[in-house]
């Protein structure tokens, strides 16, 4: 089993939904499976297998979760398959389940249990068609790289007012922000919050540089506590974050200072702390899933290290994906980026050239997160990694987040 999550934004770039895409089987080891986008078994269901898995207690409070079934797992017994309350969950359908009498029975009976539906990949010219179905359906997904997205809004405004839009497909910020503009979208999704905007002049801001400070400094293979206590004393959100970790360890102990705290926690516990709570710092002023992506990806490789012979360089793998958004997070090319934060030469050369030792792990764990099943299933076999080993990987690293954030 493999899962991963697609974040959908509301128009104030906030996480309030994520879209499961999951696979069931290696598309190579299975080929009768190839093309069918789901590969899942009559009965089962993978999406709702990985969220059981994850638990929904992983996934933002009240967040939506859109899982994925095809003309045959959406008759497959979806409540036995999960713990989920009907209320959080979206039943996502595509152009495989067509607008019949025994299809439209089996929607209206999801309705009846309180589940709601959506639908996506449905050309304009069927529309018409599927009336009974989108008589049902909540929310319908419009990919704007295929279809006039802008017709498509007034057709459903007014023949179908009730259905909740999400635009997909989005590459970029300015193609987000004329969506936006246009207005008529509940949902929207795709890759542009992670894409870097056009004008990278920016000079970083003063507080950044604080921040880089402080991860240039325990980076270092022999960094000085009480220096590292220093920066972080420039910064209050930061001290908070630092004395609150303390104070959890140090049950019978009085904490007098910030360098007391720092020499408490010792070089390796602050390092790891500070990787991870300057990242949430760093990017503070970026989507919030720009924060949740880095760390979930810093932390997946990191746990992926020893499948690709790299358990010794596990601590790096971790930086390399803390900081492979760098180059939104500073608004500057990703080799310029690179620079402030001193980092490896393999981290430079797998972030910015896709080459060196980094590079396979690198590319694994970005097919990985865009659901590219085919791709992943090809790089499994050829590195010789085991299915589970991978899902386990991705489950853990979300968990960990979650726990990480819970702390805070």
């Amino acid at each position: 089993m493999l899962v991963t999550m697609m974040p959908l934004f509301d128009e104030n770039l906030k996480v309030t939904a994520y879209s499961f895409s999951s696979q069931k089987r290696n598309h190579f080891l299975n080929p009768d499976l190839l093309g069918t986008g789901y590969n899942s078994g009559a009965g089962q269901i993978p999406g709702l297998e990985s969220l059981e898995n994850m638990g929904i207690e992983n996934l933002p409070k009240e967040a939506k979760v859109f899982v994925a079934v095809n003309e045959i797992s959406i008759f497959a017994g979806i409540e036995e398959q999960s713990s989920a309350p009907p209320s959080r969950l979206v039943i996502l359908m595509d152009n495989s389940v067509k607008p019949t009498q025994e299809y439209i029975n089996r929607m209206q009976d999801l309705k009846n249990k309180g589940y709601q539906l959506a639908i996506r990949k449905l050309a304009v010219a069927k529309f018409e068609e599927y009336r009974p179905v989108l008589a049902l359906v909540d929310y319908v997904f419009l990919d704007h790289r295929r279809i006039d997205i802008s017709k498509a809004r007034i057709y459903f405004s007014k023949i179908f007012p009730n259905i909740s839009l999400c635009a997909s497909g989005i590459t970029n910020m300015s193609e987000f922000e004329k969506l936006k503009e246009q207005g008529g979208y509940v949902y929207y999704e795709g890759e542009f919050y992670q894409v870097p905007v056009e004008d990278m002049s920016h000079e970083v801001a003063p507080l950044k540089v604080n921040y880089i400070q402080l991860l240039n400094l325990v980076n270092n293979n022999d960094f000085d506590l009480t220096q590292a206590a220093d920066v972080i004393g420039r910064d209050t959100a930061l001290v908070i974050s630092l004395l609150k970790m303390v104070n959890r360890i140090a049950i019978n102990s009085e904490i007098t200072s910030i360098r007391h705290a720092a020499a408490m926690l010792g070089q390796r516990e602050l390092k790891k702390w500070i990787n991870t709570a300057v990242a949430g710092q760093l990017y503070a002023d970026k989507p919030n899933e720009i924060t949740r992506l880095s760390l979930i990806r810093a932390k997946f490789v990191e746990n992926l290290a020893p499948s690709f012979g790299l358990a010794a360089q596990a601590s790096e793998l971790f930086l390399m994906g803390l900081f492979s958004v760098l180059d939104v997070i500073l608004e500057k090319p990703m080799a310029d980026a690179l620079e402030i934060v001193k980092v490896s030469k393999d981290i430079k050369d797998a972030l910015i050239h896709g080459t060196g030792k980094f590079a396979a792990i690198r590319e694994f764990s970005s097919q990985y997160e865009d659901g590219n099943w085919q791709e992943v299933s090809r790089l499994m076999i050829l590195q010789n990694i085991e299915m589970e080993v991978v899902n386990n990987a991705y489950v853990e690293a979300v968990q960990w987040y979650h726990e990480m954030m819970s702390e805070e």
